[in-house]
């Protein structure tokens, strides 16, 4: 016998969720209303690559979020901080000029954006591609550059894996060169010639249908661009009508059914009100008919443009500021906004391009010097951030004091203080100028303190005119003068 007490989901047979639920109301999710049949659904559009190219090609917005990330990502270069031959510095330095490697780098970083997935390959002259890269059988200036192929280009060979343990296990081992490359052999390239960046990582399963790729930025964008596109063509379609200019005529639809000369001579006098009607002009109109003119009020679209704008914004994680050249609103300066985007271009920038800059780093001191970098080797990536001249010199100022306080102290050496000081140079514009020299030929012992034994208290000049005792500026500062003579000698 069934149970005559059953709750209200038992009697239409709803599934509990665990979420919220109104039976009654029918709100929440699995009940009978227009927000329970939403659902998501994969467009794709990475693998469509003539659509994904015309909107790039079209489509301002879709420039911006492809380009701006890859183009701030290698801006700014990097600086070398480990302690090596100054010459060798400025030759690696003007060799990223000479081969152009940002700009590859930075295309690289694009179609990687646009297409889900693309790959530099590392070209040594002389060395067979499907063989692995070994710097140390690479010959002097043999290194000639880096060639950007998108995932279009190149096809990951899905049948022979990495089997050696280590971070790329399980990856492709090979890549064929995709015949119709115009230029381009049809080469098998081995995975270690290659720096790979993907677009939007994804999950295994996922990868798999994107032949092991990423996915394109533009494909989470989509629904959202589309949605700004429709809106700004409809605004720019209400213009035509905004000002509509209406004419009723006594009987018309029998003068139009009836044609011949009374429909010429409605036009006639149509053609009479046009012409006529200006600044200066007057309205000619049978004392039946009647003219009107109809305004249409453009308030609220501005706020639903900048509402689908922001979304684009959020989606692709690039600021109003820089996606749009949208100037801040309110109290806001958009420095804030900046700062945040920097931060994160800061990451992307350690977590994707550091190891492929290392390991072009190594290759090239292999191909101009014959040997590897040193086991010291670092850099780091010059900040996108830049401050006002006056938040440069504060800080230049304070970084000066600081270490010229610590430096009198006895509390860092010369030669240690000189360093810091040239570490700091790209954020306080003073120091650049240290050489390696000056730094080895400064002091490395910390200076003495006046009344130390073996260290005579340094001669006072001056003092108080009549007790001939020195004064208390005058006895700190001897000390002071010959440390800081001696730090910006």
């Amino acid at each position: 016998m069934a149970r005559k007490n059953r709750n209200p989901a038992e009697r239409v047979g709803q599934i509990t969720a665990d979420s919220y639920d109104n039976f009654m109301a029918r709100v929440g999710m699995g009940q009978p209303n227009q927000h329970s049949a939403s659902t998501y659904r994969a467009n794709f559009t990475s693998r469509n690559r003539m659509e994904i190219e015309w909107a790039y090609r079209s489509s301002w917005i879709i420039g911006s979020a492809v380009d701006s990330v890859a183009d701030d990502m290698t801006r700014k270069g990097i600086r070398i901080t480990s302690e090596i031959d100054p010459k060798a510095r400025g030759v690696l330095e003007s060799l990223f000029d000479e081969l152009e490697l940002w700009d590859r780098l930075n295309d690289i970083i694009k179609w990687s954006r646009l297409y889900g997935g693309a790959v530099g390959l590392i070209m040594v002259e002389g060395q067979a591609p499907f063989t692995p890269l070994r710097t140390e059988t690479i010959g002097q200036g043999k290194f000639r550059g880096v060639l950007p192929l998108d995932r279009w280009m190149i096809n990951p060979v899905l049948t022979r894996r990495i089997k050696e343990i280590g971070k790329d296990l399980g990856k492709p081992e090979f890549y064929d060169v995709v015949t119709t490359a115009t230029g381009i052999p049809a080469w098998r390239v081995h995975h270690s010639r290659l720096i790979r960046f993907d677009g939007v990582t994804l999950p295994y399963q996922q990868a798999m249908t994107e032949n092991e790729w990423g996915m394109s930025v533009v494909e989470r964008i989509w629904d959202r661009l589309t949605a700004f596109d429709s809106a700004t063509m409809g605004a720019a379609q209400l213009i035509y009508k905004a000002h509509l200019r209406t004419y009723k005529v006594d009987n018309l639809r029998g003068l139009i059914a009836m044609g011949g000369a009374g429909l010429d001579k409605l036009i006639k006098q149509i053609n009479i009100i046009r012409q006529f009607q200006s600044n200066e002009g007057l309205t000619l109109m049978d004392a039946k008919d009647e003219f009107a003119t109809h305004t249409y009020s453009f308030a609220g679209l501005d706020d639903i443009l900048s509402q689908f704008a922001e979304q684009i914004s959020g989606a692709v994680g690039i600021p109003l500021v820089r996606m749009f050249g949208q100037s801040p609103k309110g109290f806001s300066t958009g420095d804030a906004d900046l700062a945040n985007y920097y931060d994160n271009i800061s990451t992307q920038q350690e977590r994707r391009l550091r190891q492929p800059l290392r390991k072009l780093l190594e290759v090239m001191h292999r191909s101009e010097f014959g040997a590897p970098l040193p086991e010291d080797f670092t850099f780091e990536f010059n900040p996108l951030w830049q401050m006002s001249d006056v938040d440069r010199s504060t800080v230049a100022v304070n970084t000066v004091n600081a270490i010229t306080s610590a430096v009198d102290a006895g509390l860092m050496t010369l030669k240690a203080g000189m360093t810091d000081l040239r570490e700091t140079s790209d954020v306080t514009g003073i120091g650049a100028s240290i050489t390696d020299e000056d730094i080895e030929d400064a002091e490395d012992e910390a200076p003495p303190a006046p009344g130390e034994p073996d260290n005579p208290k340094p001669e006072q000049t001056g003092g108080d005119p009549l007790s001939n005792q020195p004064t208390q500026d005058s006895a700190s500062g001897g000390r002071h003068r010959k440390w800081s003579l001696r730090w910006f000698k």
